[in-house]
């Protein structure tokens, strides 16, 4: 893939929850900036790599976060697979226990983005509910076939 930022788009609706700055008058080495995070409805909070982080919005119903070292290598095992590939930050404002690999989960997201072109984005089934009791016979019918499948959209991956 390639290495220009990197925007991921979360499903909706998700926000985003930095956590805050702890000052100290002590001199803090090696522990890295404060925890960001993905928050889903249902609880689930996906931590991420702060310090890879260059913009990060969650006003429009979903979460949307650019990493600047960071590249998309694509699907593994079920999973999104995205490795760093330069630090942003000097290494003494770095965590040691950094990771370099971010892993995701393809349902927690809706699209991936590099330079501004698209190259994954996820499934979306789209459910077509019954009508209520008033609907006339033939349109239950109709009804009935459409909501018995699933329209969906697959997964792209480009080069």
């Amino acid at each position: 893939m390639e290495d220009g930022p990197l925007l991921i788009d979360f499903v909706a609706p998700t926000s985003l929850l930095r956590e805050p700055n702890r000052t100290s008058a002590l001199p803090v080495i090696g522990n890295g900036p404060p925890g960001t995070f993905v928050l889903f409805p249902n609880g689930l909070r996906v931590s991420l790599p702060t310090d890879q982080i260059v913009f990060a919005d969650d006003t429009r119903g979903h979460a949307r976060v650019g990493f600047g070292g960071m590249r998309f290598v694509g699907s593994e095992e079920g999973r999104l697979v995205f490795v760093r590939i330069r630090e942003l930050f000097p290494e003494d404002q770095l965590s040691p226990d950094r990771s370099h690999t971010m892993l995701l989960d393809p349902q927690w997201v809706a699209t991936i983005s590099v330079d501004g072109r698209t190259v994954w984005h996820g499934t979306v089934t789209l459910r077509i509910s019954r009508p209520h009791s008033g609907t006339c016979t033939s349109a239950r019918r109709q009804s009935r076939a459409r909501s018995s499948s699933s329209i969906s959209r697959p997964a792209i991956v480009t080069g």
